[in-house]
């Protein structure tokens, strides 16, 4: 991997349901650095996907069920919003006043990633249905059109355990190996490592969301480029199990 990258945010304008959302990139892209290259990662902020693909759900068409009011009157949210929640989570583990903290596939997230920002009034904007599918299809979109090689990220904004504000999260990958692993390399000092393995994919997305912002930038993506990461066929983000986890371990062994 090569020690110099740059980063490179690209403008769209606002997405609407139903757009062209590859094309507006592409061209985005020909606008902000002369178009896509060979071994270009393209990062994308999940809810403009989940917008292009039309998940958008109006909080009007949304008849809160008695669960979602219970938990909307424990945790002050608006019940039509804990009610997308619940259909978005495999389960609410907890809260606090304004998020449930859910599982969702595998990993533990607030409000099972509905989120209302950069979402139009009256709307929330649920995660992309797969985002290893989405990834892996505006990849070879881009191929189809532009001839390059790339990868392609989606991104989620998170907040991490006892920090204060959001991070980069990659949740939908296709091209590159989302984690690498270091276990018998060598340290300083001559100690194999063990346990080290860098997850290289989030690491990426927390760069690229310096430029793409969380407010009105209008800009969804980001291209990394000069990393020299080797482009090839993979698909998905590695993830552990929750028993692996150190945090879910002891959030567990807290509730028994």
């Amino acid at each position: 991997m090569n020690s110099s990258f740059s980063v490179t945010g690209l403008s769209t304008g606002i997405i609407h349901p139903g757009d062209p959302f590859t094309e507006k990139i592409i061209s985005a892209a020909q606008k902000s650095c002369g178009g896509f290259a060979d071994g270009d990662i393209l990062v994308l902020a999940e809810t403009a996907v989940a917008t292009a693909e039309g998940t958008v759900v109006r909080l009007d068409q949304v008849t809160p069920s008695q669960k979602a009011q219970e938990l909307a009157g424990k945790f002050l949210m608006d019940p039509r919003v804990v009610e997308v929640v619940l259909s978005e989570s495999d389960s609410v583990v907890g809260g606090i006043p304004g998020f449930l903290l859910c599982m969702k596939q595998g990993t533990l997230l607030p409000n099972a990633g509905v989120d209302a920002s950069n979402a139009p009034p009256g709307c929330v904007v649920p995660l992309p249905a797969d985002p290893d599918a989405s990834a892996t299809e505006i990849q070879e979109e881009i191929f189809s059109r532009c001839h390059v090689r790339t990868a392609v990220i989606i991104a989620d904004s998170r907040t991490h355990a006892m920090r204060l504000g959001c991070s980069g999260v990659a949740i939908g990958c296709a091209g590159i190996t989302s984690v690498i692993d270091d276990r018998g390399r060598c340290d300083l000092f001559g100690r194999a490592l063990e346990v080290t393995k860098r997850a290289v994919a989030d690491n990426i997305a927390s760069a690229a969301e310096l430029v793409m912002g969380e407010a009105d930038e209008c800009t969804p993506a980001a291209i990394i480029r000069g990393l020299g990461l080797p482009i090839g066929d993979q698909i998905g983000v590695d993830s552990i199990e929750a028993d692996e986890c150190l945090f879910m371990g002891v959030f567990r062994k807290s509730h028994t």
